[in-house]
C-alpha cells in the first residue's frame, strides 16, 4: 500500500450518521469501529464511533471519529491523516512533523495493531500518523 494523505473529520457524537451521509454522497466501503469495540465497553463512548473510513469508487477516502471529550469545537474539527504500511517513509514524516509540535499521542503501538502518533504542529495543523501493523 502507498501511504495517502486524506482529511480526518472530528464529530460531536454523531460521526456514524455522517459517515453513512457521506457513504450515500460519494459511494464506496465504509468501515465503522466503535469505542466498545477497542475495550472500552462499559463506558458512554462505547457505541460512538473511535475511528470510521470511507473508501470511495474514485479513489477518495475519508476519515473520521466522534471527539471522547466534551471539548468539540466547530472550527476545529478537521485533522490531516497520513497512513499506509512504508514504516521508513511515514516515520520520516512524523519525526518532521512533530519537530517543534505539540505531541499529544507520541508514535506507538497501540491497541489495534498499528503504530500510530498524533501531534499539532507549529502551524496549529492536527497531524496523525498511522503505520500499519506487519502481518506475522
Amino acid at each position: 500500500m502507498a501511504s495517502r494523505l486524506n482529511p480526518y473529520i472530528t464529530f460531536a457524537g454523531d460521526a456514524r450518521q455522517a459517515m453513512e451521509f457521506y457513504k450515500d454522497v460519494f459511494g464506496g466501503t465504509l468501515v465503522l469501529n466503535s469505542y466498545g469495540e477497542f475495550g472500552q465497553k462499559d463506558t458512554p463512548m462505547a457505541d460512538k464511533i473511535m475511528h470510521g473510513m470511507l473508501e470511495a469508487p474514485n479513489g477518495f477516502t475519508l476519515m473520521g471519529a466522534d471527539t471522547p471529550t466534551d471539548d468539540h469545537r466547530p472550527g476545529n474539527n478537521i485533522s490531516v491523516s497520513l497512513s499506509g504500511d512504508d514504516d521508513a517513509e511515514l516515520r520520516g514524516y512524523w519525526e518532521k512533523l512533530s519537530d517543534g509540535a505539540t505531541v499529544t499521542v507520541p508514535l506507538d503501538k497501540q491497541m489495534w495493531g498499528d503504530v500510530f502518533g498524533m501531534c499539532t504542529d507549529r502551524f496549529g495543523i492536527t497531524w496523525m500518523v498511522n503505520i500499519a501493523g506487519q502481518a506475522g
